[in-house]
């Protein structure tokens, strides 16, 4: 996945917490030539939820979750927008550098900085990443436990040299990701525990436009997003005419998703057909059947699209037995007239 689309979330809001699995990221991005977007953006994230933001217009380091205020000093901020304010200036320099190594000195130029560790809180396994990118292109990212540099893109071969000479300070990120990032993570965890390990189920319903499209089973409300939604038949899973959307997050905080099914001209009930929805590694599901009485559409139900056909096939009719008279009427009147013509 590349950097610039992880970037992305931050400001479009998604997050996302696993039931085991921890994650602390920091997220740096540098830009040049977007009108009315800060020129440098930080943000940390823990289980991929922001609990701190910096912008180069609000120059100050902001926290994003109440626990995170709670937990740390007044002292934490202040040190935390040190830091920023520092980061920022080094991305500055690097945009002016990179420029005329991209052969582009104009248009837009967006440098991504991704570095941050996962732990599996039931193992113990830690992993750690660092990825640098330019223009939503990855450009280098570290090997970690092998302190070299790897190499996604050509360009980057000038990078990766300079690079490869600094041993030392690859050897200092790494230690950094397999032992002080862990411990901050573990912190950050502890603090948010009741934010970031709750569960909060969904409410499910049976979506439809009309009689003729598909029945989109929609779930809105639930929190991790670790969940998957499926449609099933006579209990079994099924796939044919099945088309899964993504999981989106809600304005408070929680997610929605969506998964549409197809129906044959059969009626629904008729099939055993379900839509299940269950959190990753939980047994329980909760599962509606598909049923006319729990759809919810805007437009007509089986009866009256029923009801509607019958009535237009009768007005057909009837419109069709008049015209049929009237012809036979006009065809009667025209042979009288003819006959009278003729006597006379």
């Amino acid at each position: 996945m590349k950097i610039f689309e992880v970037l992305s979330v931050i400001f479009i809001g998604i997050n996302s917490a696993a039931a085991v699995t921890h994650s602390l990221q920091y997220l740096h991005m540098a830009s040049w030539g977007i009108s009315g977007f800060p020129e440098f953006v930080t943000v940390v994230l823990v289980d991929h939820q922001p609990f701190s933001y910096y912008d180069s217009n609000i120059r100050r380091e902001l926290p994003r979750q109440s626990w995170m205020l709670q937990s740390e000093d007044p002292d934490f901020w202040e040190r935390r927008t040190r830091s920023s304010f520092v980061d920022e200036q080094v991305f500055r320099s690097k945009v002016a550098v990179i420029k005329p190594r991209f052969n582009q000195t104009g248009g837009v130029h967006v440098v991504q900085l991704m570095y941050g560790c996962d732990w599996d809180e039931e193992t113990g396994d830690i992993k750690g990443q660092w990825q640098f990118g330019h223009n939503g292109e990855d450009v280098l990212a570290l090997g970690l436990k092998m302190n070299t540099w790897m190499e996604p893109t050509p360009v980057s071969t000038f990078s990766k040299h300079k690079k490869d000479k600094d041993e030392a300070w690859a050897i200092q990120m790494n230690n950094y990701l397999s032992q002080g990032c862990p411990d901050q993570l573990k912190k950050y965890v502890s603090y948010g525990k009741s934010t970031l390990m709750r569960t909060e189920s969904p409410s499910v319903s049976l979506l439809q436009k009309n009689f003729f499209s598909p029945v989109r089973c929609h779930a809105t409300g639930f929190y991790p997003n670790t969940a998957m939604m499926f449609w099933r038949k006579d209990g079994r899973e099924i796939h044919e005419g099945v088309e899964k959307g993504e999981i989106l997050p809600n304005n408070d905080g929680t997610f929605q998703m969506s998964v549409d099914l197809k129906l044959l001209s059969d009626t629904p009930e008729e099939k055993g057909y379900e839509c299940v929805f269950q959190f990753s590694g939980v047994n329980e599901s909760i599962v509606i059947k598909v049923k006319e009485s729990n759809i919810r559409t805007n437009g007509p139900s089986r009866f009256e699209v029923i009801l509607s056909s019958v009535i237009a096939v009768v007005v057909f009719g009837a419109v069709i037995a008049d015209w049929l008279i009237l012809y036979k009427r006009r065809k009667a009147e025209d042979h009288f007239h003819m006959k009278k013509q003729m006597l006379l």
